[in-house]
């Protein structure tokens, strides 16, 4: 097959979704842990208009997060905004513990907060691989923990971690964000059979390339292999992300628990030779 670039008007609806309806979610109440944007910033605004009020965590984005917010809550809806350093134990269940305080409950948790530096393993250090791993890990480990222990005890309740399809396909300069990634799919099944008892359910959802503003200028070739690598043709959306969260917080998908849904227009069905 040419790799070649699709055609320059199926571009704009990367960045204009039409509305999608979605599940009822009124009444829930939802933690996004990095909501001060990129994906954080969709999930959140998908939660919201489903009808969940929504608990908006950002370490360094007090403006942005402010400003999701504040959306939210001119559209209608409820929000919340936290900030918290998610590289301790104590800060996650200080999070979970204010998130729950707001409104008496926490019915639903989305650990998205992580980060995603480039770095050739040849030449990564032992702390590259410390900030990366610890950062991506244990705020799910901490986050998933505590909100577990008020979930249980209001009889149930889901987790959603934010996996990447690198989880299980490495790139280049990644090997310490795929390692983290990997360990989050496994955490999440692991999760899910030890809270499934109490109600609980656990699923990660692995998105690929998501669009975000300046990635065409700053990796145009990458863009330009991904479309063309991509059946859907087109790179995801921050709300893409944000509907299957959604669907997998609702009582459509009661049934649905230790499963890894990818979200990246099928590259992952394509070949690899």
């Amino acid at each position: 097959m040419t790799d070649r670039p699709r055609p320059a008007e199926h571009h704009p609806a990367e960045h204009h979704p039409a509305p999608r309806p979605l599940p009822d979610l009124t009444g829930q109440v939802a933690l996004v842990t990095g909501a001060g944007g990129g994906i954080g910033h969709g999930i959140a605004l998908r939660f919201a208009a489903a009808g969940a009020a929504v608990v908006v965590h950002h370490r360094d984005s007090a403006g942005a997060a402010r400003a999701l917010a504040d959306r939210i809550e001119r559209d209608g809806g409820a929000a919340l905004v936290l900030r918290a350093d998610l590289t301790t134990e104590r800060a996650c269940r200080d999070l979970v513990r204010a998130a729950a305080d707001w409104r008496g409950t926490l019915t639903a948790l989305v650990n998205n907060a992580g980060t995603q530096p480039v770095r050739d393993l040849p030449g990564m250090t032992a702390e590259d691989w410390r900030t990366v791993t610890d950062t991506n890990t244990l705020s799910v480990f901490g986050c998933t923990q505590a909100a577990a222990e008020v979930m249980r005890e209001a009889g149930g309740g889901t987790v959603t971690h934010i996996g990447s399809i690198e989880g299980n396909r490495p790139a280049p300069g990644h090997a310490h964000y795929s390692a983290s990634k990997a360990a989050v799919l496994m955490h999440a099944r692991a999760a899910a059979l030890e809270y499934g008892p109490y109600g609980i359910r656990v699923n990660t959802v692995s998105p690929g390339l998501i669009a975000r503003d300046g990635i065409e200028q700053a990796w145009p070739d990458g863009v330009r292999r991904w479309r063309a690598a991509a059946p859907a043709g087109r790179l995801g959306r921050p709300e893409d992300i944000g509907d299957a969260c959604v669907f997998l917080a609702s009582p459509m998908a009661s049934f649905i628990t230790g499963h890894d849904l990818v979200v990246d227009g099928g590259v992952s069905a394509r070949p690899g030779w």
